[in-house]
């Protein structure tokens, strides 16, 4: 891909995804929590130019500190969003503006990083960026699938069987 490319797919990602988590969310327990950060993945490493062939120890170190952000910026935005579950066993999500600050720290980081890479003289590909993101998503999709499991669990909703079936969180007696 391109760089235009890169960055109006990196820009639509985020625009889609910060939109929707302010809106509450149904969570679904479908266990493909992952397909669209690995195909993100796949879009980064598939080009050439993630790291700078010139100076490779200090891209090394560059990417791996976009990485390290990048998991940062996921947990903190896994850890900061709000789920609840309703009578019927659905698990709901919705950001706050602690997930809106994670953002807003990650990106600052991530800009710095692009700085400072661009002081050493560093080529930097968009690459390293979508890989950046895929990570941030791959790590709050994974959080967010596990803690709706566990609020599941604890509302007495089975994860494999009877999805969209009500089920009371007491037991009856006759």
């Amino acid at each position: 891909m391109s760089g235009l490319v890169d960055v109006l797919a990196i820009l639509a990602v985020v625009v889609l995804v910060v939109a929707r988590q302010f809106r509450p969310r149904r969570l679904d327990a479908d266990r493909r929590w992952w397909v669209a950060p690995g195909i993100l993945i796949l879009l980064a490493v598939r080009e050439p130019g993630l790291l700078d062939p010139g100076h490779r120890t200090a891209s090394v170190l560059l990417l791996g500190a976009e990485l390290l952000i990048a998991l940062v910026t996921g947990l903190g935005w896994a850890w900061t969003t709000r789920l609840w579950a309703t009578p019927d066993g659905a698990v709901w999500s919705r950001g706050s503006k602690a997930g809106v600050c994670v953002w807003i720290t990650g990106t600052a980081l991530r800009a710095g990083l692009v700085g400072l890479g661009a002081a050493f003289g560093l080529h930097q590909d968009t690459s390293a960026l979508l890989l950046g993101l895929a990570l941030t998503l791959l790590v709050r999709s994974g959080i967010l699938a596990r803690r709706a499991q566990e609020l599941r669990s604890a509302t007495g909703q089975s994860a494999a069987h009877g999805e969209d079936v009500a089920r009371p969180l007491w037991k009856e007696r006759v």
